[in-house]
């Protein structure tokens, strides 16, 4: 048998292709590279010894062209806190190589953030940047004389950029996951926002302290870990036992050890009380997906909604109301969603729905299902048009929570006036806000990476919106 003589392309057709993938950003016009180098020389010379201190980096930051919050990675990125300051030389250095290489914001930040070698941003590489956020934001200046609390903040805000960012959880934010979200501008805005509590998507000081009283409540050991029946006093017992267990499974935590120990961290409690009010972002429909399909083939079979429902109907009955049969509820959930395929439920299929709420909570939140249940068809698809919410439904609930507990604490501090009363360190926490002296308390530990999760068996297409 003759073989095909195989004809080979003159070389000159291959090198036609243009460039079409620029993983650290598409190269612009003509960047003049010594144009910006002459601005950080000249800022440079007016510090003693043509030496940058961390408090002298907001001039450098500009000089960059960079927002005024980049100052702190440009100082550790440089080896600043080996030393104390960043000399001219190393700092031309480094920014020259950066902008021979990076091309956008999110390639610079991630070069700046990484460990060498690296090509992406895991948890602990945040922990300087923000660091220097709460040292030097007007809007936490209060937490100055309170530094036990940095690390819990920190923690929260660390968590909250993995949870928004991260869309593929895999613990690592790569350029193209932050060049799709909306941190850096975040990020931009902490120089022309002195309140901390408008910028409610990653940084709210507001929020972390409705999230850390909430923790603090389960937790009665006060050892930062909470184990099931813990979680399970949340919001007087709403979420089923089945539930619970699922969350306590790994299939939406991290931590091995804690894992082990059926316990679940502060860090993991983050994402499960974000997930649990409000059940329409990306990221919590993903949540609650991992958590409901149990055999992890990527669909919601019949089975395994029976299998939710079925506590629920057992709660319903302990509280002298009629069940609805699951073959009607299950009528009225298809007709809800409705999936794409006969017979069982995608993460498309929810993504696509407007009331994925309705859906979860029909199955595992008891509490939240009687709300639905009293509410008519046509005020709860209001309720579901996500694109004109301007308000999403964490930030109504972080909002509600927050006055609560100031009012609460308000109302303690009156009942107790003319003695001196032992206060627990959350009571302390919210007493700063009516400018009280805090407690001493230990750190968090910062969490560890995702558990390992067969992320193949989940079909999560690359929705931004």
């Amino acid at each position: 048998v003759q073989t095909k003589k195989e004809e080979t392309l003159p070389p000159s057709l291959s090198q036609n292709i243009p460039t079409f993938y620029f993983p650290r950003g598409c190269p612009k016009e003509k960047v003049n590279i010594d144009a910006v180098i002459a601005k950080i020389e000249r800022t440079f010379s007016e510090f003693p010894n043509e030496r940058a201190t961390l408090e002298d980096m907001g001039k450098v930051a500009k000089a960059c062209e960079c927002p005024l919050y980049w100052k702190g990675p440009l100082f550790y990125c440089a080896g600043g806190e080996r030393t104390g300051y960043v000399s001219v030389h190393k700092f031309v250095a480094m920014w020259r190589k950066i902008l021979q290489t990076c091309y956008d914001d999110a390639a610079k930040f991630v070069h700046l953030l990484m460990n060498p070698g690296c090509n992406y941003l895991v948890q602990e590489d945040f922990i300087p940047f923000l660091q220097d956020v709460v040292n030097s934001h007007p809007g936490l200046s209060f937490l100055k004389e309170a530094s036990e609390f940095h690390s819990r903040y920190i923690t929260t805000v660390i968590q909250r950029i993995f949870y928004t960012v991260n869309r593929s959880w895999s613990g690592k934010i790569t350029c193209n996951e932050l060049r799709k979200s909306n941190f850096l501008q975040n990020v931009a805005l902490l120089e022309e926002e002195a309140d901390i509590n408008q910028l409610t998507e990653y940084f709210s000081y507001e929020h972390f302290y409705v999230i850390y009283c909430k923790f603090w409540e389960l937790d009665t050991d006060h050892d930062l870990y909470i184990d099931r029946k813990d979680l399970a006093r949340h919001n007087d017992h709403a979420i089923s036992n089945r539930m619970i267990e699922r969350i306590f499974s790994g299939a939406v935590t991290r931590g091995r050890k804690a894992q082990k120990d059926g316990k679940i961290s502060y860090a993991d409690f983050v994402w499960f009380l974000i997930s649990e009010e409000d059940k329409k972002t990306p990221t919590s429909i993903e949540y609650w997906f991992r958590c409901m399909d149990l055999d992890g083939d990527g669909a919601l079979s019949m089975y395994e909604l029976e299998y939710f429902y079925e506590e629920q109907c057992q709660k319903l009955d302990n509280m002298a109301i009629e069940p609805l049969p699951f073959e009607d509820c299950l009528c009225q959930m298809l007709d809800l969603v409705k999936p794409q395929y006969e017979g069982k439920i995608t993460l498309h299929d929810l993504k696509q729905c407007k009331l994925t709420n309705v859906f979860f909570d029909t199955f595992f939140n008891i509490e939240k299902y009687l709300d639905h249940e009293q509410k008519d068809q046509f005020s709860m698809l209001r309720d579901g048009e996500g694109e004109s919410q301007e308000v999403s439904d964490w930030e109504k609930y972080a909002a509600e929570e927050y006055d609560i507990l100031v009012a609460e604490e308000a109302a303690s501090d009156q009942w107790n006036d003319g003695y001196e009363a032992e206060l627990s360190p959350v009571d302390h926490q919210k007493a700063n806000v009516l400018k009280y002296q805090m407690e001493k308390r230990p750190f968090f530990e910062m969490p560890s990476h995702l558990a390992d999760v067969d992320l193949d068996e989940y079909d999560y297409e690359e929705d931004f919106e």
